[in-house]
């Protein structure tokens, strides 16, 4: 299977464009792409704006940490004083707060843009006449990956999600984990591969008709007896495994910088690695999308001023800070930290399997249903 591109779909174009315009002509100009960076049409220009982000936990250290420096540039550079909002959940959850009122951000960021269609198709479906996320750029990146205890890994000699289904059917016992699939992008990015695999399709190659399938309710299920916990997140895999040890659990899905995280912690009290395999046959990439809304409550300032935050985050200086947090620069002009992104922190800096696109949005919704029968009911 040869690699996919690494950002393959419609509005990561506008990745490029954000550099090239962003970057070059960073000062005075923005994006100039689907509306993005436009200047405002009123002549009244405000003293403040504010506006919500809405986004989720992974970035939230990273996120915080740079907000207030670009509060202070836009300041200085439109005379205006801005305001962003940050409101940080759960990214299922923020898909819940956009369709029921319960949030009206002008900037949306889950976990990963397998999310878009999602939003989309549910917003179309409550009778609105176009979608509300046209155009999106990644903020930074984290492949999915099957984490595990170095000794584990060798043990059982995993390179994929099949592996897992083929050690169940020899009676193995082994302990595994990954996030709940209905409150965490994780869950749902490890629960779409396991699907995939159990298809030998592509994620974006996956139909309702396969989904009735019994053969893959029951691959999944079979998997999913050796699950030990559903949290929450995945960080919480990685902190736990790091504090339990290796007769706690083997094998989790989680996100890369999870590993990074807790790989170096977990070898000093156990004198054991937590190791990062990348499934040979591909994964999906936690890709962090930017998505400014089109929706009726985003005003042009507002809508203005989010594109200059988006530039602001792209900038090489503020990708290095994601980095610090285990997350992969989306910008290209900001080099990879080859120390971090190394063996010793238990993951490899550059991604050595195919990158997938993700399924649409009624595949996933439908998948959230088969999961439910397939769930481990102890775990």
């Amino acid at each position: 299977m040869s690699a996919r591109p690494l950002f393959p779909r419609r509005g990561y174009i506008l990745l490029i464009s954000g550099i090239l315009i962003g970057f070059l002509l960073f000062a005075g100009i923005s994006l100039i792409f689907s509306g993005f960076g436009q200047r405002p049409t009123s002549t009244v220009k405000p003293e403040s704006i504010e506006f919500e982000f809405l986004y989720t936990s992974e970035k939230q250290g990273w996120i915080e940490r740079v907000t207030p420096g670009f509060e202070q540039w836009f300041e200085d550079e439109f005379d205006i004083s801005v305001k962003v909002r940050l409101t940080v959940t759960g990214t299922h959850k923020t898909v819940n707060l956009i369709l029921l009122g319960g949030a009206k951000p002008t900037v949306w960021s889950p976990a990963s843009s397998i999310w878009i269609p999602y939003l989309n198709s549910k917003w179309m479906r409550e009778g609105h006449e176009d979608v509300i996320a046209k155009d999106w750029v990644p903020l930074a990146t984290s492949p999915v990956v099957i984490a595990g205890w170095s000794s584990s890994l060798s043990k059982y000699n995993i390179s994929s999600f099949d592996d897992l289904y083929q050690l169940s059917e020899r009676n193995v016992d082994f302990k595994y984990g990954h996030p709940d699939p209905l409150l965490s992008n994780g869950g749902a990015m490890v629960v779409v591969l396991e699907i995939a695999e159990a298809l030998q399709e592509k994620p974006d190659e996956i139909t309702l008709e396969d989904l009735k399938k019994p053969e893959v309710v029951e691959y999944v299920k079979t998997i999913e007896t050796h699950s030990v916990a559903y949290g929450e997140s995945t960080g919480f895999f990685g902190s736990w495994a790091a504090e339990n040890g290796p007769k706690a659990i083997d094998l989790f899905g989680v996100y890369e910088n999870v590993v990074i995280d807790n790989s170096l912690k977990a070898s000093k009290k156990w004198e054991d690695r937590i190791v990062a395999v990348y499934p040979e046959k591909g994964t999906l990439l936690c890709d962090h999308p930017y998505v400014i809304l089109d929706a009726e409550w985003v005003s042009e300032w507002q809508r203005f001023a989010a594109s200059q935050y988006l530039i602001y985050l792209l900038q090489p200086d503020v990708q290095k800070i994601a980095q610090e947090y285990g997350l992969r620069p989306a910008n290209p002009s900001a080099p990879l930290d080859e120390e971090l992104f190394s063996e010793e922190n238990g993951v490899q800096l550059k991604i050595p399997v195919p990158i997938f696109n993700p399924p649409s949005g009624e595949v996933l919704e439908a998948i959230f249903v088969e999961w439910v029968k397939a769930r481990n009911p102890g775990a």
